[in-house]
């Protein structure tokens, strides 16, 4: 069969961010569709918010309830999620309460008063809440062929009225088989909700979609004011690979950008790691400060610290981050829940820079992260920051991220988390001890577009950000963090910087 013989399939809109991409582009029109799951998982709110979103004038919605509740009830709190329009429920959207049928009489009574209904309302889009109902009463009182039999004459007519169909019901996973309601159907949806420690996780799987290629596996999903918003498991994966380039994105700090070969290469990803104290931040603000003066838009994703302190300390390299803000060149994201996914992590990471066209890209930190992930999310913490930066890199946003690494006294671990393969950049900060004081070091460990410098430089933190000195040349083993001077002589002593140029000059 050629192209044009096939039957072309309409597909129709959710109304849920990101949710028809994970379908392959919508609902296909005209389909027998289950929405599956335990209660309080969003399996109402779901419905809703796609009868809304298809529901017009001439080709309304009806909702039929089951011993659910009352759909005045219903739309006190519907109405509370922003994809309600009150002028639907007059010309568009019809609720029609079926549980006195249910309750006295037949199936053949059930389907008689819904075809009745469809028949005068010639509607688009059918959904009966909850279906498992019927299906109680029905294996009570008859048995399972009668079932069957109703779940096929109930198809039959449904695709004769050219109408989508949704039956809701509760179910658990273990019900999929042999079931004669998801044998019939089109479209099998499943939302699950689990509590992982303290944290409550909103999973959603497309179990059966007929004539569409959807996207396999578990897709984590939010309900909040705007209602669900979906967040497939692929997100990051197809995005553009990165194109190199040759231009180099300032630090803000001279002296780091000579080390660098003048300074971050654009679309890289940059991995600042240290302890605590060690300016990890500060130089993270520099680098923004920079960029915004330079007319670049950025981004500050910040997982520990509060937007004020970011406002604050750009102050003192002469930036207004608040003047900024407001002019849409920088948007200041403040990501601290602790039940979060990396996909929707990335999501609004995705959503900022594309809003504000963002350039450049603070993550501070990875490790504040990580602690804002619910506790199922941080074992795949690695592979979810992979697609995390792929996704971001592959838009061209250079990225720069902080890690808290511990420091210790025998060796000098990269990353604590073990992500440093990530990066195309790493940035070093540690701590030394010299003459029984606590002394700050830079190195840069690896660049990947092109060479840099194998220094390990002093710095140190001031009132402008951090300052990088002299190289520590005298020393041998900064690396552990206890250094010794390459002689042991008692006259060998640390030349201070200004003998230092003058001996060299």
């Amino acid at each position: 069969m050629s192209d044009q013989d096939k039957v072309s399939i309409r597909k129709l809109p959710t109304g849920v961010l990101g949710l028809d991409e994970i379908m392959g582009g919508g609902l296909p029109e005209f389909s027998f569709n289950i929405i599956a799951g335990g209660p309080g998982c969003g399996k109402t709110t779901l419905a809703h918010q796609i009868v809304f979103a298809n529901a017009t004038p001439e080709r309304p919605a009806l909702y039929f309830t089951v011993l659910g509740e009352p759909a005045i009830k219903m739309l006190r709190y519907q109405q509370q999620y922003e994809f309600f329009d009150e002028a639907k429920l007059l010309n568009s959207i019809r609720f029609v309460n079926l549980s006195q049928v249910v309750l006295e009489k037949d199936l053949n009574a059930v389907l008689d008063e819904i075809v009745k209904e469809v028949e005068a309302a010639n509607p688009a889009i059918v959904v009966v809440d909850s279906f498992r109902t019927v299906i109680r009463k029905t294996l009570a009182s008859t048995g399972e062929w009668e079932l069957q039999s109703f779940i096929q004459r109930l198809a039959l007519h449904l695709a004769s009225w050219q109408a989508t169909t949704f039956l809701i019901g509760e179910y658990v996973p273990g019900e999929v088989a042999n079931n004669p309601v998801f044998t019939v159907a089109d479209g099998l949806f499943w939302l699950y909700q689990t509590v992982e420690r303290n944290s409550v996780v909103r999973k959603l799987e497309v179990i059966k979609l007929r004539g569409q290629g959807s996207v396999p596996g578990l897709h984590t999903f939010r309900i909040s004011g705007a209602g669900l918003q979906a967040f497939s498991r692929t997100l990051g994966l197809g995005g553009r690979i990165k194109v190199p380039t040759e231009r180099r994105l300032c630090t803000g700090i001279p002296e780091l950008d000579k080390m660098l070969s003048g300074g971050i290469p654009e679309g890289d990803s940059t991995l600042v790691a240290g302890p605590s104290g060690t300016g990890k931040s500060i130089l993270a603000t520099q680098f923004m400060a920079e960029g915004i003066r330079r007319g670049e838009r950025g981004i500050i994703a910040g997982f520990e610290e509060r937007s004020q302190k970011y406002l604050a300390r750009a102050g003192n390299f002469g930036v207004d981050f608040g003047a900024a803000q407001k002019e849409g060149r920088l948007s200041m994201l403040s990501l601290r829940p602790l039940d979060l996914s990396v996909e929707e992590t990335m999501q609004e990471l995705v959503d900022a820079v594309k809003k504000i066209g963002a350039k450049r890209l603070v993550i501070d930190s990875l490790s504040g992260f990580e602690m804002a992930l619910s506790p199922g999310f941080r074992q795949d913490f690695r592979e979810s920051l992979y697609r995390l930066i792929s996704a971001l890199t592959g838009i061209g946003v250079t990225i720069l991220s902080t890690v808290e690494v511990e420091d210790s006294f025998t060796a000098m671990p990269f990353s604590a988390y073990a992500v440093s393969f990530l990066s195309d950049d790493l940035i070093r900060l540690r701590y030394v001890s010299i003459k029984g004081e606590l002394r700050k070091v830079l190195v840069i460990i690896k660049m990947r577009g092109g060479a840099h410098s194998r220094e390990i430089r002093e710095y140190e933190i001031t009132s402008a950000g951090l300052e990088i000195g002299r190289r520590l040349g005298e020393y041998q083993g900064l690396t552990t963090g206890v250094p010794v001077p390459y002689s042991c002589s008692p006259e060998i002593r640390e030349v201070p910087q200004e003998q230092a140029n003058k001996k060299q000059e």
